[in-house]
This record gives structure tokens, sequence and C-alpha cells, in this order.
């Protein structure tokens, strides 16, 4: 049976050999470019892949996981944002790396990799099915945004939340650099939103500074932990930054063997990957902290979002609570959309086809309306599905990550780019954490 919004692309090519970009006007020009010089102007203009990758890290499953381990365990879990924001540093970096050294992106070098297609579509469908517990946390994030600063009644929240993104994605209509600026303002309401309810909260500065060096991982405490993790390490970003790093260097007219723009580009990478991913490490460690602060212990039975807006207005006034969901709302938007590139960038060069962006997100959406509509008809609680979905997307990290770190490692792939010793050994333990973690959270629910 054939599609009409489906239409088959030609087979990816090797590593080696990719097809030249379009031409179009470069952001910097040809000396800037060349240049080992770093200029304000310059990184500005390379700002772009990692800012659009932040919002997965700031998304509503991370106001799920940060409430409910701020209000039910303190200020003890800080170390865990912290962790899983180091983590996301290190992998994210080595994503957006594969994508500058080799021209191609991570789903394409698996493709080539796997080589039959029985190997192929199965490992596609395994990350469909990160991208669409991805997908659950942010359309969740958007129908309790939208209930609790409208009243609209979740039921109906949960039809109208489904066409956010078409919406957005019809109005930018493909100006990527548009897309860039968007995330910017996204990102930029979240951080000072939350900047603004630390202010009003209060925290205990001594309390934060024990527990962000000081680790706590119990029995009570390791779901959430996880859940943390798999909220901020994201299995479809890993995915996306090396497509974003690569279609950056593609409009800035790098072309295939310009190894001094490569290396240039490499090192405005890693400054817009630690400034950047820092911001977003620091809100989510503010949405604990916040948590902590204003729910525990006397609320530390918090079950849902919508009732943490509503302990909220009395204690720190409304416009606190009004800030609160403005910037869920926000990063429920923001980050469906990153979602929606990492799908299509997963089908795309996994199986060689492409989808039109509007029918991906209606399908995406209808699959994620189900659950949703069955789990708020029967009364169980958002912040619960927000948790166990994130706990879901950190089991499915190692899916990309293993041959992520597997490609940066080996020269045959990256050339002069490959990693260094060292930091083969910190990507290995970083990978082997995660893993472990993920093990022994499987081992106590069975």
């Amino acid at each position: 049976m054939k599609f009409p919004w489906v239409r088959a692309v030609k087979a990816v090519a090797p590593v080696q050999k990719q097809e030249a970009a379009p031409a179009q006007k470069p952001e910097v020009t040809e000396q800037q470019k060349n240049s080992s010089y770093i200029s304000a102007r310059v990184f500005i203009a390379y700002l772009g892949p990692t800012l659009i990758i932040s919002l997965a890290y700031i998304d509503p499953g991370n106001f799920g996981t940060d409430i409910a381990g701020g209000a039910s365990f303190n200020y003890d879990l800080l170390f865990a944002v912290w962790m899983a924001g180091l983590f996301a540093m290190v992998l994210q970096y080595l994503s957006g790396k594969l994508g500058i050294a080799t021209g191609s992106s991570l789903a394409q070098m698996i493709r080539v990799s796997l080589n039959t297609r029985a190997r192929t579509i199965m490992y596609w469908l395994v990350g469909e099915v990160a991208c669409a517990a991805t997908d659950l946390a942010e359309y969740l994030g958007t129908v309790i945004a939208l209930n609790i600063l409208f009243g609209i009644p979740l039921l109906y929240a949960s039809i109208f939340g489904a066409l956010d993104v078409i919406i957005l994605l019809l109005l930018l209509n493909n100006r990527f650099r548009v897309i860039e600026y968007f995330f910017m303002v996204f990102v930029s309401i979240i951080a000072i939103g939350f900047f603004y309810e630390l202010l009003v909260v209060g925290p205990n500065l001594q309390q934060i500074a024990i527990h962000s060096l000081s680790p706590t991982l119990t029995g009570g405490t390791l779901l959430v932990v996880v859940g943390i993790v798999g909220a901020t390490v994201m299995p479809h970003v890993l995915w996306l930054h090396s497509s974003l790093t690569q279609e950056k260097a593609k409009r800035w007219g790098i072309k295939e063997g310009d190894l001094a723009p490569r290396k240039k580009m490499l090192r405005l990478h890693l400054r817009e990957n630690v400034v950047v991913l820092t911001i977003a490490s620091c809100v989510n460690a503010a949405i604990l902290i916040m948590a902590a602060a204003a729910f525990y212990p006397k609320y530390s039975d918090v079950s849902q979002i919508s009732q943490a807006y509503e302990i909220m207005k009395p204690l720190f006034g409304p416009l606190a609570a009004i800030i609160f969901a403005v910037t869920l709302l926000s990063s429920g938007i923001a980050s469906s959309t990153v979602g929606t590139l990492a799908g299509q960038e997963l089908m795309t060069s996994m199986l060689g086809v492409k989808v039109n962006k509007y029918m991906r997100r209606i399908v995406t959406r209808f699959i994620n309306v189900f659950p949703t509509t069955i789990a708020i008809l029967l009364g169980l609680s958002p912040l619960a599905l927000l948790v166990y979905s994130q706990v879901l997307l950190s089991l499915f990290i190692p899916v990309p990550m293993i041959p992520l770190v597997y490609y940066t490692s080996r020269k045959k792939f990256m050339g002069s780019f490959v990693n260094r010793w060292w930091f083969i050994i910190a990507a290995c333990i970083v990978a082997g954490t995660i893993i472990a973690l993920n093990i022994d959270l499987l081992s106590t629910l069975i």
C-alpha cells in the first residue's frame, strides 16, 4: 500500500562521500570560517544546534521528575540533577562532534553499519518507541498547562494540545534560522521564569550546597533518580544533535576535507554545549529546589502538577503560580517541536523515506492521545505518568548511546577528530553508570 505523504529517498551515501549541500548564503564569511579566533559575533551566528537540543532537557518530563524529587525527598536528589546534566554534556558533545567530523548523522551511520533492511527496521522501531515516550511527556505538559492556565477540562485540553506543534511548524515554514531564534526565546522564558520562582520561594542555600555534592541513593529514591537521568539524557536528541551540526556545516558552506573550518566549528560546538547545557541544568536544579522549598515536608505527597500550581497560589501569590504554568506550557510546546525534528531525522536517515512533517506530527500525537485520555478518564495522576515515561526513556538511552561512543572512538570513522584516550574513558564511565542505574532499577522491580 502506498501513502501519498511518504516518498522514498536515495540510500544514504557512505560516510566518506556526502552529497554537496545546496548553495546557500553562509552565515559567516570565508575569513571568519577559517580564522582560529572565535569572536562573539561568530559564536552568536553558530548558536542553534545545542540550543534546540536543550529544550528536551527542560521539557515537562523534567518538571515531573524534579517536582517529584523535591517534594518527596527535599534537596536530597539535587546531586542527580547535576550528574544527569554532566552526562548530557558529554554525550551531546559526542553527538554534535560526530556530525561535524563525518558529515553524517548518527542514524545514517547506524544504517550503513547494520547493512540489512531487517536489522535497520528493528533498530528504527526501538527508536520510535523512545520518541513516542518522549512525546507523551511533552504532550502531557501542554495538556496540564492548558488546564491550569485557562481552566480547560483535561479531556478537552488533551484534544487542543494535539494541535500545538502542527500550528507552530506551519508558521515557521522550514526557515531553520527562525526555528533557532524561536528556541532562544523559549529557553529565555523558562530560565527567567524559574529564576523568579527561586527568588520568591527563598531556598536554603546551605542545603543546596550540601546535597549538590552528597549523593543519596536508596531504594526509595532510585526510581526518581533514574527518571531524572531519563528526563535529561534523552535518546531522541542523541540522534538529532549530529543531524543539526551536519546541517549547520552545510549551511556554512563547509565542504568535505575542509579540516580547518571543521575544527573551528568543533570549538564553537564545545562552547555552545557547555554554556547552553549548563543553563539547562540550572533550570532543572531550580525546579527541584523550588519544589523542595515549596512542598517539602507539608505537601510531600503532591501527586499532580495542577495540585502544585494550586498550592503555590496562596503560598507565594498568583503571579508565581501563573509564571510556573507559563513555563510549563512553553516547555511542552518547544520540546514537542524538538521531538518532531528528531522523529523526522530518525525515519529519514534510518529508513530512507521522507515523511510529511505535519502528517508525522498528527500520527504521533494521535497515538499519544489514547493513553493520555484513558489515564484522565481513569483518574490516574498525570505527574506519575510523567515520571514513569522518563524512566522508560532512561531504559532506551543505550540504544543510541553505545554506537555513539563506539563511532566517535574509532579513527576509521572520525579521522583526526577521534576521541582522545581520556575522553573515551570518561564516555565509558558515563555510559556504564547509566546502564548500571537501569539494571539496578530493573532488579528492584522484578
